[in-house]
């Protein structure tokens, strides 16, 4: 059991040091940022024992650290590859940089509108059709009524879900979910877009209309965070990536450099002990 460390800091903003850009220059920014959880070192064989040790005070915790002072910024218009094997930190930090997680420490500010694409169904209700969660997600993504209506067939027509768009998402597979998240994320028209893995549950001729996307938004000047292990599409559609390691961040540069640093890594001597 895993439970959000509870010291954490309010302050999310800080002033950049950098005096070649200011501050404007940036999309996100993450200054000596930790995550730190939480988790339960036994494991009791019922609820009702975990409670009892709760309330006895008996319980052991374990604390252990995600991300370990993690700093980096982004500029405007950059599309950021991050890779890493998993339990790495990647997706801590995309929660973090969308606002989902507060950092245990460290600052964090993000300049602009986010679109975050981390978990497969996050922001559905289940028993709601498509086309109605399509207006909750566009509610929660800041829009208006009239915004929505506006935007909703252009969602259903890249959604490609036929029918299925007025039956409950329950009764949806998982690229199912994948086409209308991605089609409602990326139909706002964020200034920055975060992604994690969930590309890799579409379909080949999906993916490639996202990517297609993703490479429109580029062209925009838009900012986009881009989780995978896919470093042949890293290596193609990103400006700079970052490489995560045991919630470290030990390589930031060129796509190429990182990528052979990973390569480097988990084909060697480290790769026994990841």
């Amino acid at each position: 059991m895993v439970i959000p460390y509870s010291t954490i800091t309010k302050n999310r903003s800080f002033i950049t040091s950098d005096q070649d850009m200011s501050s404007e220059s940036f999309s996100i920014e993450f200054d000596d940022v930790v995550q730190r959880f939480r988790r339960i070192q036994e494991r009791p064989d019922t609820l009702r024992e975990v409670f009892a040790k709760i309330r006895g005070r008996r319980v052991t915790y374990l604390d252990f650290e995600a991300l370990k002072h993690i700093s980096f910024r982004v500029l405007k218009g950059q599309m950021i590859g991050i890779l890493g094997r998993n339990g790495s930190g990647k997706s801590t930090l995309l929660k973090i940089a969308a606002g989902v997680y507060t950092p245990t420490s460290g600052r964090v500010r993000v300049h602009g509108s986010t679109a975050p694409l981390i978990e497969l169904g996050a922001g559905f209700h289940h028993e709601l059709t498509g086309r109605e969660n399509i207006l909750l997600n566009g509610l929660l993504l800041g829009l208006t009524k009239n915004q929505i209506r506006e935007r909703e067939e252009r969602i259903i027509d890249f959604a490609e879900l036929g029918d299925f768009i007025d039956s409950p998402i329950k009764q949806y597979s998982s690229g199912m979910y994948m086409r209308l998240a991605f089609s409602v994320a990326t139909e706002i028209e964020p200034e920055i877009l975060i992604v994690d893995e969930i590309l890799g549950v579409g379909d080949a001729g999906f993916q490639r209309k996202c990517y297609g996307r993703i490479s429109k938004f580029k062209q925009l000047g838009r900012t986009i965070l881009f989780v995978s292990h896919d470093i042949v599409t890293v290596r193609q559609l990103c400006d700079r990536a970052l490489l995560l390691h045991k919630g470290e961040l030990i390589a930031d540069g060129k796509p190429a450099d990182v990528i052979a640093r990973y390569e480097e890594i988990f084909s060697g001597p480290l790769a026994a002990v990841r």
